[in-house]
């Protein structure tokens, strides 16, 4: 927007240059062509007079004068009888067009030399009549005037308005970026407290400044972050205390459970309690999804630089033991470009890398391998993960990141279905992005798209 403002103040100044000076130039141009030719011309004609006088002295006038003008101007003299003799000066061709004009037809004639402002030379050709009858011609004088004084006035003239244009031009774009930048800081600052917004730091607000319709926007966008910081901290709140209900009478259910299976030996009740303790596992599994949605769709925390290959070794550490159980090899393949960081919030990249590793580890068949593989690029980073497990058709992917929608592993168990509705939120919270794809040689790749920081100073 400041380039925008910047260009169509130098356009506007520019407009009202030209619109001004070209005219003024052109006219004095004209002006200079003009004068410069009626001086040419008048003072051929006053040779042209002398001439038609047709007496000695008027002829050693006319001939003083030629040499005068010659040696005082930049022009040359060139007279010529009813004959085509030499009269002063250089002879002229009898069959000059101009000459013919004027000797035949009594016509004075200019020649600058060319169409477009003017020549080497300006060329001037008068008929001389005689004193004693004025329809008779006596002779043509001719000035050959050259030009290169005039072009150097000419380029004086459009010199200057060009090299005043330019100044006044370059203030005009100082001047220009001052203005806009001025008129846009407040622009700015309404979006940096959107960015901030964006990354989750709802304490943002924007000064209220500039004009007055920003100034009431700058409010009306401090009382929304307001109200929405309110709203987000009893969201938190209800989190806590959501959290502290449903966990703990499922806690102890599942002790009175695990009691009352130790308690019996009959093998009814006791496949009765197993049922019943599988499904307040999987409830309890729902509910922890479910809070942990509940609090990524919050968007309390701020995104910060993490190294993603810390992250990734961490969760390799949790999850290979389990791993191990079952012969299933996790492991980091396709590094490139160092060890890069990522813009995440605290705790995300630990659970999403939790989600997929859990359902890769869920669909993986005995003895296969998990292969993350990260992939750094100028932007963003990009995470895969990959498995040898059934993969998924089209329509499979384009569910699997709904809520509640659960597949099927190769050990049986379902899972809550919110794992990678989860690990969706949690990436496009922190500015990535999430797709499915066909893993090469078969299985699932999840693909993350991470936004990059900027590498940690030094000092």
């Amino acid at each position: 927007m400041i380039r925008q403002l910047i260009v169509s103040y130098v356009l506007l100044v520019a407009v009202a240059l030209a619109a001004f000076t070209v005219p003024v130039a052109f006219t004095l141009t004209a002006q200079l062509r003009g004068d410069t030719e009626e001086s040419v011309e008048r003072e051929a004609t006053t040779m042209a007079l002398l001439l038609g006088e047709g007496d000695a002295s008027s002829r050693q006038a006319l001939v003083r004068m030629a040499g005068a003008y010659s040696q005082d101007t930049p022009g040359t003299v060139q007279v010529t009888d009813s004959s085509g003799a030499a009269v002063a000066s250089l002879p002229l061709p009898a069959d000059d067009e101009a000459i013919t004009q004027a000797l035949r037809n009594r016509r004075t004639t200019v020649d600058w030399g060319s169409s477009f402002v003017w020549g080497r030379h300006l060329v001037v050709t008068v008929p001389a009549e005689s004193a004693d009858d004025k329809d008779r011609i006596v002779g043509a004088v001719r000035i050959k005037y050259a030009t290169s004084d005039l072009s150097s006035r000419l380029w004086s003239i459009w010199g200057f308005r060009a090299i005043l244009a330019v100044s006044v031009l370059a203030v005009a774009a100082f001047i220009g970026a001052f203005v806009a930048r001025r008129l846009t800081r407040p622009l700015r600052q309404l979006n940096d407290m959107a960015t901030r917004f964006s990354d989750g730091d709802l304490t943002a607000r924007s000064p209220v400044t500039g004009p007055h319709e920003t100034q009431q926007l700058a409010r009306t966008l401090n009382s929304a972050g307001e109200r929405l910081d309110s709203l987000v901290a009893a969201q938190r709140i209800f989190v806590a205390d959501a959290s502290h209900q449903l966990r703990t009478p499922l806690t102890a259910l599942r002790l009175s459970l695990d009691n009352i299976a130790d308690g019996t030996d009959d093998e009814f009740v006791r496949e009765d309690v197993e049922q019943a303790t599988s499904e307040v596992v999987r409830m309890s599994r729902l509910v922890n999804g479910l809070l942990v949605l509940a609090r990524a769709e919050a968007k309390v925390s701020a995104a910060e630089p993490l190294s993603l290959h810390d992250v990734i070794e961490e969760r390799f550490s949790v999850w290979r033991p389990a791993a191990d159980e079952r012969g299933v090899t996790i492991a980091l393949g396709g590094v490139a470009g160092g060890r890069p960081l990522v813009l995440a919030s605290p705790g995300h990249l630990d659970q999403v890398l939790d989600n997929v590793l859990s359902n890769a580890l869920e669909v993986s068949p005995d003895g296969g391998t998990i292969t993350v593989e990260v992939s750094p690029h100028p932007d963003e980073v990009v995470m895969s993960v990959l498995d040898q497990g059934p993969g998924m058709s089209d329509a499979d992917k384009s569910r699997a990141f709904d809520r509640f929608w659960r597949g099927q592993g190769l050990t049986g168990r379902a899972g809550s279905g919110l794992g990678l509705a989860i690990v969706k939120q949690l990436v496009t919270d922190d500015g990535g992005a999430v797709a499915l794809r066909d893993a090469p040689g078969g299985g699932l790749c999840v693909r993350f798209s991470l936004r990059r920081a900027a590498p940690r100073s030094g000092g």
